[in-house]
């Protein structure tokens, strides 16, 4: 085999193994970048998932107020409503002693 034959080769595998190396760091890199990709989107969907559950509880909180204030409402009707036949009662009541005294 010739000299020449034998530094063409030599600079063939040297070529091949730049370019094998080249493609090692080339898939590193991507490696890489594909997982700083991956965080990057865990962390805005986690940082999603705390928005929507900010939203979720201010909403909760929300309607709890409204069904409270709700409640309040009707137990004061309810109330002012046994306080009156309540009232009521008691004037009948007072009103059959008050006759009986009378009637004697």
């Amino acid at each position: 085999m010739s000299l020449e034959a034998m530094d063409a080769i030599a600079l063939a595998e040297e070529k091949a193994r730049q370019i094998k190396n080249a493609a090692v760091q080339d898939a590193k890199k991507a490696i890489q970048s594909a997982q700083e990709t991956g965080k990057n989107a865990v962390a805005a969907a986690d940082a999603r998932a705390e928005e929507e559950i900010h939203d979720l509880m201010k909403k909760a909180d929300e309607k709890a107020k409204e069904d409270a204030a709700v409640l309040a409402s009707n137990t004061r009707n309810r109330k002012a409503a046994m306080k009156a036949r309540a009232d009521r009662k008691m004037d009948e009541a007072v009103n059959r002693v008050m006759e009986r005294i009378v009637s004697g």
